[in-house]
């Protein structure tokens, strides 16, 4: 009987068909969206086409930033943006181009091969693919988590200076200097502003003037596509006026239609040489794409999945590349935009790219006199909402560690810019260092009892003499290899301060860990205050630390009779004695 259950269950095709059914909706998320109903299908379009209005001339602006022709940011905005919503985790996030992406993807490329080549552009897709690959492999190795383990400290010590970075960086287009680039944005900028007599006076009217429309519309009128109101009354005074004509630059042509597909050329010199840049591009718009979807998270109440959200984000990647594109990532600003509109699926994401479709069909010829201030003044604009500096202030408050960490990316990254890929990798080799010195001299309080003279939060060496025979010292961490000398020398430093002392009680409530080198320097200075009249006694053990006493022999070296249960029962013990 039981057999024949066993074997119906077995034969049942919903038993075979939940597990495959389940495997495919993890590998297809758009499976799981919500049903469809006249209202979402109705609140998706009206917040597609509302991102749509601001996708457009970010496109073409994140373009410019990245160095390439204006087309491979509408491209970036089309199937990408397509692949990104169907298989990533978040219903809400939406995949493009974004100003960190791009500027990172300038920097790397502009340091191989010069700008405006075929073959900057070829390295451009390449680093699509690249990066597309690690996230898609990250994602494929549940590797999720480990990639948010990037302190937030140094993630807002690197979006602070490429937000300043990339601001400076538009500062020759803005003001329509002709600069020519070294390998020091910082000397590059500082030859703008000691050439301000060469600016060109119509590029900064039409500058200025759409920061002023941006702000008006932003501050009177937030509901009304400002970015697209602003470009396009600028597009026709642009014609009117004959802004070319007088030495502006604008957009120029743009190529109608559908990109075309190709597979990216693969050299190997240029690959190992784009490996770095394209871990940290995974690595950074992962980190922007990870931030949008938890914020959405939260405000929708809709889980997501951070391994999903790398397998959709490489896949994008991976399409741009096919596309002739740049890299993309999850926008921040069009995703808070898309959520305000009232997106309920993916399905605004659709929209949105078929909106910029028809661009690319049928609308170019009217980009055509598009003024590059404009769109200088358009990423200007949209990385000032990154600048966060209150974030130093937090992190200092927070831990030393962490303003080091903080302060230490900030600068580095200024510094190295544009390799600022640099700055992100010198970040996180302070914050690991700034986590294991801190491992390695942890938190201690020793006080001698009884005493009127106490000694607080002590360090090695820092103990006061008094005349008492008990002292305590409490240890909050695991007693492990990278930090027993630390606490070894404290124990020596208060003996050495009492001459008097006769029991030193250990406070091991904070204790959870202890490796063999704990273990071994426990015997030793075990024995070493014996002969020196001292008793070493511990309490508040915890039960995984007693085992690893009692398993090593510890426990008979301490002796049973100098472990106690709590400290203040060890003291009233220890005075009677």
């Amino acid at each position: 009987m039981a057999q024949s259950n066993a074997s119906a269950r077995v034969d049942s095709p919903g038993s075979f068909l939940s597990p495959m059914a389940s495997r495919i909706r993890r590998l297809l998320p758009f499976l799981d969206w919500p049903r469809f109903t006249p209202e979402t299908v109705r609140a998706d379009l009206v917040a597609g086409i509302t991102v749509a209005l601001v996708a457009v001339p970010q496109s073409l602006a994140y373009a410019q930033l990245a160095g390439v022709p204006p087309q491979y940011g509408l491209y970036a905005s089309v199937v990408p943006a397509i692949l990104g919503a169907l298989l990533g985790s978040s219903l809400v996030l939406a995949t493009g181009p974004v100003a960190m992406t791009s500027l990172l993807t300038a920097a790397s490329v502009g340091a191989l091969v010069p700008a405006g080549t075929d073959q900057f552009y070829a390295y451009v897709t390449l680093l699509a693919l690249l990066s597309g690959l690690f996230q898609l492999g990250f994602g494929v190795a549940r590797a999720g988590l480990l990639l948010s383990l990037v302190s937030h400290p140094v993630l807002m010590g690197f979006i602070n200076a490429a937000a300043l970075i990339i601001a400076m960086a538009q500062l020759p287009g803005l003001l329509g200097i002709s600069v020519r680039q070294s390998e020091h944005l910082l000397a590059d900028t500082w030859s703008v502003l000691t050439r301000m007599d060469t600016l060109h006076a119509w590029s900064l009217g039409f500058g200025l003037s759409a920061i002023a429309m941006f702000l008006a519309f932003r501050k009177f009128a937030p509901r009304l596509p400002g970015v697209l109101i602003t470009v396009a009354v600028l597009i026709g005074v642009s014609e009117f006026s004959g802004f070319a004509a007088h030495g502006g630059r604008i957009v120029g042509s743009i190529p109608a239609g559908l990109p075309g597909m190709g597979v990216p050329a693969l050299e190997w010199s240029a690959i190992t040489a784009l490996l770095p840049a394209a871990f940290v591009i995974a690595l950074i718009s992962f980190m922007e794409a990870m931030s949008s979807s938890k914020s959405i998270a939260i405000k929708t109440r809709v889980r997501w999945d951070e391994n999903q959200e790398l397998v959709g984000q490489g896949i994008a990647k991976i399409a741009a590349a096919f596309c002739q594109s740049m890299p993309v990532s999850g926008s921040f600003s069009r995703s808070a935009l898309n959520l305000a509109a009232g997106a309920r699926t993916g399905l605004s994401s659709l929209v949105t790219a078929a909106c910029v479709l028809l661009t690319l069909l049928f609308f170019t010829p009217l980009l055509y006199h598009l003024p590059k201030p404009v769109l200088a003044a358009v990423i200007m604009l949209a990385v000032f909402s990154l600048l966060d500096l209150d974030a130093f202030r937090r992190s200092w408050r927070a831990s030393r560690e962490d303003g080091v960490a903080a302060t230490a990316t900030f600068v580095a990254t200024l510094a190295f810019a544009p390799n600022i890929q640099n700055g992100i990798l010198t970040g996180i080799i302070v914050s690991l260092a700034a986590y294991v010195y801190g491992r390695m001299r942890p938190r201690i309080e020793a006080r001698t009892v009884p005493g009127e003279r106490e000694a607080n939060d002590t360090r090695a060496g820092d103990t006061s003499a008094t005349q008492a025979q008990i002292a305590t010292l409490r240890f909050d961490a695991a007693l492990y290899f990278a930090n027993v000398s630390f606490f070894e020398e404290t124990v020596r430093a208060l003996e050495r301060g009492n001459p008097d002392l006769r029991y030193i009680v250990i406070i091991a409530n904070g204790i959870n860990q202890v490796d063999a080198s704990g273990v071994e320097m426990l015997r030793n200075l075990t024995l070493h205050l014996e002969q020196s009249g001292i008793t070493l006694v511990l309490s508040d053990v915890k039960p995984q630390v007693r085992d690893v006493a009692e398993r090593t022999g510890l426990l008979a070296v301490l002796g049973p009779e100098n472990i106690y249960p709590t400290a203040a029962m060890a003291i009233e013990d220890l005075r009677r004695r």
